[in-house]
């Protein structure tokens, strides 16, 4: 597995190469320093080169080493890889270390210290000066602090690539989080996305044969999306809008009065970090591994919407049984014919009709036409990202599917049919299904039939509820009282 990683671990080098920022020095324009592109490119040239230099004297001392020495010796190689890879992509802020914090949980067969290190910048990464941060939140919203809340923390609940997070008690009681942008980032990381020729190379990299041209467009619009707080915050009020009081799903409101392009307050969730359910008894994981499975399908099936961010930093074990889901910077809008290709799709896998699969992958433009392969050659290799549904069974999500997920995405080498795919825009987001979602799901080992829970959300067949949270579901769509009983 870790051959199919060491992509995943060249883009996070050499993409660098193109987004780097250096340090957390404070400077006229905030925490990130703006060196220009050349001082960039030249830090993380000497990072590669220093990664390079000590894995070849590494190896040339375990040629003659004991087997305990090699072993020794490749542990503090990998150490050593983690500590450098981390720490830049920790101390640069931006699209960088939100390609860290999807590494972090794409774990399976990732060594042990890569692993643990990346796992820290999911909700940990190094944040702005809690003065800073405060001052920040004054100046955009325009008033005094002491006008517009009781309280707030200078210290962070919690950090990450684009902003960090306070937690405040406003003027009239109520207890909310205050999510600041960190100032100057937006200026960096557009200057980071002209760069289009590098991008596409990366992307290049990672899905060979596809043409990057209008798939860096889509990544750049909606990294630029990412950056508008007040485009958040007409995320959150759609998905608040139609989830509101559903029984297993909460999506906190945001406060208008105290929200701006970068600053983005919301309801405080009081509960706990995801990562605690995976201590949790099997019977609760399966139920949350239920509600993500719902939330990400009813949103796409039902909705048109995809929130393009699932990892653990993002959702919150809420104290009264829900999970929260809190970050909505990164969405995409669907048509509905749009949905109707992923449809097309789902219908043919199921049907096991081959020649119908093919048609209509080379007809949505997720294969090339022509590929040298049979009809069954071709359906049997997509197969894998349908397993889930395939059989009306209870079926357990487990490391091993999501790591052959994984390694199908991104290990052309050994997979020939993989360098005739490709990415069109309208599926570019949906990938995080199986780079994010399943590798979540695989953590928590949850346990469903999938694919009757799936029936309950296809438009086209809009079955009975299978499970105990489908039958809570469905009084709650009848109930009106939400955007999913309109």
């Amino acid at each position: 597995m870790w051959r199919g990683l060491r992509l995943l671990f060249l883009m996070l080098v050499g993409g660098a190469l193109v987004v780097w920022r250096l340090g957390r020095g404070t400077t006229e324009d905030g925490p990130i320093a703006h060196a220009n592109r050349a001082q960039r490119t030249t830090a993380m040239a000497l990072l590669a080169a220093r990664r390079v230099t000590d894995r070849t004297w590494t190896k040339g001392r375990q040629r003659l080493a004991s087997d305990e020495t090699r072993r020794r010796l490749q542990a503090g190689l990998e150490r050593r890889d983690a500590d450098d890879v981390v720490a830049a992509l920790g101390n640069m802020k931006g699209a960088m270390m939100k390609l860290g914090q999807m590494a972090s949980y794409l774990d399976e067969g990732m060594p042990e210290p890569m692993r643990e290190a990346l796992a820290g910048l999911r909700s940990d990464a190094p944040p702005m000066p809690g003065d800073l941060a405060l001052s920040e939140i004054e100046r955009s919203l325009g008033a005094p602090l002491h006008e517009l809340f009781q309280e707030i923390d200078t210290e962070p609940m919690a950090s990450a690539s684009i902003g960090q997070v306070h937690r405040a008690i406003t003027v009239d009681g109520r207890k909310v989080a205050v999510k600041v942008q960190y100032p100057g980032i937006a200026g960096v990381i557009a200057a980071d996305l002209d760069n289009s020729e590098a991008l596409a190379m990366m992307l290049s990299m990672i899905f060979p044969g596809l043409d990057p041209n209008e798939l860096v467009a889509e990544l750049r619009a909606r990294v630029n999306e990412e950056l508008d707080y007040l485009n958040e915050a007409s995320n959150v009020r759609a998905f608040v809008d139609y989830y509101r009081g559903h029984p297993h799903i909460w999506i906190p409101d945001v406060i208008e009065e105290l929200s701006t392009r970068d600053v983005l307050t919301t309801e405080l969730v009081e509960g706990t970090r995801f990562e605690e359910i995976y201590n949790r008894p099997q019977e609760e994981r399966d139920r949350v591994g239920e509600i993500l499975y719902r939330f990400v399908f009813r949103s796409l099936n039902r909705q048109y919407v995809f929130n393009g961010d699932p990892h653990p930093g993002n959702y919150l074990l809420a104290d009264d049984g829900r999970v929260a889901f809190i970050d909505f910077g990164l969405v995409k809008h669907f048509e509905e014919d749009e949905v109707d290709q992923f449809a097309r799709l789902i219908r043919a896998m199921l049907d096991r009709d081959a020649a119908e699969f093919r048609r209509t992958a080379e007809e949505v433009e997720v294969l090339r036409p022509g590929a040298p392969f049979s009809d069954d050659e071709i359906f049997d290799w997509f197969a894998a990202y349908y397993e889930l549904i395939l059989e009306n069974e209870p079926l357990t999500v487990t490391p091993e599917y999501s790591a052959r997920l994984l390694y199908k995405t991104f290990d052309a080498r050994t997979n020939a049919i993989l360098k005739h795919t490709n990415v069109p825009p309208t599926f570019a987001l949906i990938q995080r299904i199986n780079l994010g979602l399943f590798s979540l799901m695989g953590k928590l080992e949850a346990t469903a039939n999938w694919r009757a829970i799936s029936e309950e959300l296809w438009v086209w067949t809009d079955a009975a509820p299978s499970t105990p949270m489908g039958e809570d579901e469905a009084a709650w769509v009848a109930s009106g009282i939400s955007g999913a009983g309109r």
